[in-house]
């Protein structure tokens, strides 16, 4: 289990981080007091390696309860339980102004000068911040280079095929293109076995569509071309944080040419280590049609 605990100044990014962590599917907690760390840890271990990433918020915003997070962060290393220490930091003049733009209150703050409660926060802070192993001054750093900078820290590479779902949805022409696609494939260049008396009743599921469509060396060629494609194109999705890519594959009804790639392309990708899924919108939408129509 990898185990992140995050700490450090109020207003320096922990609640952005906690979206990144997330993304990076951690099972995150915010605003955990110190003295339930035991009782989380313990808790988590029992799960039988459920939870393989951890992530834990503890500021200042727990009050008295913040007192003990070293007395905790002692506890753990004793029962050889190995974590990390996240540390945000931020100039005093940064956390100025973003507390000004928010109209938030900071937590020390509440009856006195903004700097005043922010100065306090980091006298308080100093000692986790000598222990922190990554410290990240967010002082004048854009929200993507932030994003980056923990991802490139804190994510697990063996894991990184998994961090995104490809859906592939075949459709058809005729029924409209799908709303939710991030790209969209014509595959009407194709020979459509629609006009083939024997697979018109048949779709791109059943066997003798499937090897009609995939036995053509023009549906090889492009089934090649489009998986070299998505090689190249899914890494850099995952590295911008995006978690569900939608893949339109269309022809002319979606039944037999677009469902047989849908198949096979889903399948390739699996190959290759994404998790991917084929579902068909339209395959059966003639079937339905004919269906009203007695």
């Amino acid at each position: 289990m990898r185990f992140v605990i995050i700490t450090g100044m109020s207003g320096a990014g922990k609640s952005q981080a906690v979206k990144v962590f997330e993304d990076m599917n951690y099972y995150v907690v915010d605003n955990l007091p110190p003295s339930l760390l035991i009782k989380f840890v313990d808790v988590i271990s029992s799960t039988e390696g459920k939870f393989s990433d951890v992530a834990l918020v503890m500021d200042i915003r727990s009050g008295k309860f913040f007192e003990g997070i070293e007395e905790s962060m002692d506890e753990l290393h004793a029962k050889n339980i190995e974590f990390e220490i996240l540390f945000l930091d931020a100039s005093d003049e940064e956390i100025v102004t973003r507390f000004k733009e928010t109209r938030r209150v900071h937590p020390l703050s509440s009856r006195e000068r903004l700097l005043n409660g922010i100065q306090k926060e980091r006298k308080i802070l100093s000692p986790i911040r000598k222990r922190a192993d990554t410290i990240i001054d967010t002082t004048g750093l854009t929200l993507r280079k932030f994003q980056e900078t923990i991802k490139k820290k804190f994510r697990n590479d063996e894991k990184s095929e998994n961090a995104i779902t490809v859906n592939v949805v075949s459709f058809g022409f005729k029924y409209g293109v799908p709303v939710d696609c991030d790209m969209i494939f014509d595959v009407r260049f194709i020979e459509n076995p629609f006009y083939i008396d024997e697979l018109r009743p048949l779709s791109g599921t059943d066997m003798p569509v499937r090897d009609f469509v995939l036995e053509n060396p023009v549906t090889r060629e492009f089934l090649k071309k489009e998986t070299d494609m998505m090689e190249f194109l899914i890494p850099h999705y995952i590295d911008e944080g995006k978690r569900q890519l939608i893949i339109g594959i269309g022809c002319t009804g979606g039944r037999h040419r677009s469902v047989a790639i849908t198949e096979e392309t889903a399948r390739l990708l699996r190959e290759r280590g994404y998790h991917a899924t084929a579902y068909h919108r339209d395959r059966d939408e003639d079937v339905r049609e004919a269906r009203l129509k007695v």
